[in-house]
């Protein structure tokens, strides 16, 4: 069994051939992208070397641009007659893994 530990948007992930990650948005709209590796297993061989990490290629491809669950912010205070509420959703990307070498 191979499996990588990559960086993916401000993350890491743990990721197979196949698996579909969802992360931060970036700025690809289509195409393969290289997401850089901070751990390789295959098999009963652990990699966290940096000069041998460099060597490894974790390639994905882009499934599309989404945008995450509204987030309802609010602020009150007491007494004051101070309330906020604000939304937030976060642009996310979502790519599959399609080989690690």
């Amino acid at each position: 069994m191979v499996y990588a530990v990559v960086k993916a948007g401000g993350r890491q992930e743990k990721v197979e051939v196949g698996t579909i990650v969802t992360m931060n948005r970036i700025a690809e709209t289509s195409g393969k992208i290289e997401l850089p590796a901070v751990l390789l297993v295959d098999g009963d061989k652990v990699t966290t070397d940096s000069q041998a990490l460099a060597k490894v290629k974790v390639v994905a491809e882009v499934l599309g641009q989404l945008r995450g669950p509204k987030i309802i912010i609010q602020k009150y205070k007491n007494k004051t007659g101070y309330k906020k509420r604000q939304g937030h959703r976060q642009d996310l990307t979502r790519v599959q893994v399609t080989e690690i070498k």
